[in-house]
């Protein structure tokens, strides 16, 4: 699911061009150095709420026009101004949960003594072939 928030960026006047970020509808804070790397954070922050949470448990996104830059969090430490930062939680959830799980497989014997004659990681080409077959299952 693809989601968008307003975020209120700051722009101090620091040597490092730190932007301090908060979001409203999350009541949290990040920071980065440089735009690009504020986005990042924001979208990370967002991210990280949102993890453990079900689709109906997200927040819904205020309006972008009903959010005032002056009356963000760091209004009096530089320049302050509002927009959105989107992010897509189900790449978000597959970029950081690649813990391994431990399935149980089922093989002939003798494919399982061919596999292992041939040094083939059997747990490698299952990845392999279950990412093909959904990449199949999403181009269908």
């Amino acid at each position: 699911m693809k989601i968008a928030y307003p975020v209120i960026f700051t722009q101090t006047k620091d040597k490092k061009d730190t932007y301090l970020v908060y979001i409203p509808d999350m009541d949290g804070a990040t920071e980065g150095y440089g735009l690009v790397d504020a986005i990042h954070m924001a979208r990370d922050y967002i991210g990280s709420i949102l993890f453990n949470k079900s689709e109906d448990e997200y927040p819904a996104p205020s309006s972008l026009v009903s959010i005032d830059a002056a009356s963000g969090e760091f209004s009096s430490s530089g320049e302050s101004f509002v927009s959105v930062v989107d992010i897509d939680m189900g790449a978000y959830k597959k970029e950081l949960d690649n813990r391994s799980v431990r399935r149980n497989v089922s093989l002939p014997n003798w494919l399982n003594q061919e596999a292992d004659k041939a040094h083939i990681n059997v747990s490698r080409v299952l990845q392999e072939a279950l990412i093909s077959k959904l990449d199949e299952l999403k181009m269908a």
